[in-house]
């Protein structure tokens, strides 16, 4: 039997209980959850949904991804600053998406505000990156009981206020550290995922970012 927070598949294999083994899920997170990011339409893009899925599941996210790339072309944030109130009308009437006209303004609000931390940093890939966190505020073991107990971090909630300085919205530090979980900033595969040790390989093979000089 799996230890608490794992759940064994079909193909025998442990993995981190959350998906449920629903197919597409399980795939989320065998093939993209935690897995080190530096693109910035990616980064733009998993940031945006995070602040869609505030009162929703990640999994009504996931599903209906295809539609808000559709909707944000391809969470290209040049393009997205560009967004009027057209663009608002048409996302609001947009059946494939979440339709909450603040999380829809935030959108564009926060693609004129990554083109500003890219001027800053060379990328949002440098910036995110340069938060990565060090392993004394990485619990010993990650554990079931270890992630339901640190919802956020000191470095979410650093990242959070600096981001909301800048004036990002919907980007609260739970928010925040479900970014970094996914991103891949930190390792949240529990102990005994199979996933854990092949994730671990990638973060220390992994390339950081360097900031761009001035």
């Amino acid at each position: 039997m799996a230890a608490k927070g794992l759940i064994t598949g079909d193909d025998g294999l442990d993995r981190c209980a959350w998906h449920g083994n629903l197919e597409d899920y399980r795939r989320y997170h065998d093939e993209e959850w935690g897995r080190p990011v530096t693109d910035d339409h990616r980064l733009f893009e998993k940031i945006c949904l995070e602040g869609f899925q505030s009162g929703l599941s990640w999994l009504t996210i996931l599903r209906k991804r295809a539609a808000f790339r559709a909707a944000f072309d391809g969470f290209d944030f040049d393009r997205v600053a560009e967004f009027g109130e057209a663009d608002i009308e048409r996302c609001l009437a947009d059946t494939g998406i979440v339709r909450h006209r603040g999380k829809i303004v935030s959108t564009i609000n926060n693609a004129r505000r990554a083109k500003e931390l890219r001027a800053e940093f060379g990328s949002l890939a440098s910036y995110f990156w340069s938060h990565e966190p060090g392993q004394t505020e990485r619990p010993k073991v990650v554990s079931y009981e270890a992630l339901i107990a640190n919802p956020t971090t000191a470095t979410s909630t650093l990242i959070s206020k600096d981001l909301k300085k800048r004036g990002w919205t919907f980007v609260g530090p739970t928010t925040i550290y479900a970014f970094m979980q996914a991103m891949g900033l930190v390792n949240d595969h529990i102990e005994g995922c199979f996933c854990r040790a092949g994730i671990e390989e990638m973060r220390q093979q992994f390339k950081r970012p360097a900031r761009r000089s001035a």
